[in-house]
């Protein structure tokens, strides 16, 4: 496979990153319509900034590349910018991330054995007909649940990107990327509970203006040839 390389779609919306969460109404909101906070009790919040940093210690590969562009790099960083329901968009279909395609070693299995959450095969077009691997200017979180029923979670337009994630434990799950703003590239943090479908997303106070948007999942996707 050749080198993988954005489509020409992706650079067509450089203004407000668009952050789209399927809640309760299946109304798309953009970042704009997010912006207020749901207070939360102070120790629950407590116990969030403690998942991201549990996040950045598991993930270090990901604390380190956005750590070294913007220095310090910790959940003290992380504010919490808006909470909300999910409607997680179930429907039937199986997992079709088998062994022997190159994503399947980023499949993230759920503890307890139900399914796999996949951050990336919306993102990465990598499959054996296609001649030279591009990533698509979308990007989603889906659930194969165990039972044969998938759940997309959450859904991000050109404006920014899924780029790890990891299940904390058996209902909650953290996903790692950024946002795309008009002053720069800005990491980001969603916090899913699988089972109560809410949703915490938090952004770190500094923005990178000279971030590679790709440059991440270039140094992650180990299986598609990017030479």
């Amino acid at each position: 496979m050749r080198s993988l390389k954005f489509t020409s779609t992706y650079f067509a919306t450089l203004s407000v990153a668009v952050f789209f969460v399927f809640a309760c109404d299946n109304k798309e909101k953009g970042t704009e319509d997010l912006t207020g906070i749901i207070s939360i009790d102070e120790d629950e919040l407590s116990r969030n900034k403690a998942q991201i940093d549990q996040g950045l210690t598991q993930i270090k590969n990901w604390k380190t590349h956005w750590g070294n562009n913007l220095g310090d790099f910790d959940s003290k960083q992380f504010e919490l910018v808006m909470t909300d329901s999910i409607d997680p968009m179930e429907m039937p279909e199986r997992n079709p991330i088998l062994k022997d395609d190159p994503l399947f070693p980023y499949q993230i299995p759920h503890p307890a054995g139900n399914g796999t959450m996949d951050i990336y095969s919306y993102k990465v077009e990598a499959q054996d007909a296609i001649d030279e691997p591009f990533l698509n200017p979308d990007s989603e979180v889906v659930w194969y649940r165990g039972d044969g029923m998938k759940e997309r979670l959450l859904f991000m337009g050109p404006s920014g990107m899924f780029e790890e994630g990891l299940w904390l434990n058996d209902q909650e799950f953290l996903v790692f990327g950024f946002f795309q703003e008009e002053a720069g590239y800005r990491p980001m943090a969603w916090l899913i509970n699988v089972v109560d479908h809410n949703l915490k997303q938090f952004r770190f106070v500094k923005v990178s203006q000279s971030y590679d948007p790709q440059s991440y999942l270039n140094a992650k996707i180990k299986q598609v040839d990017l030479s």
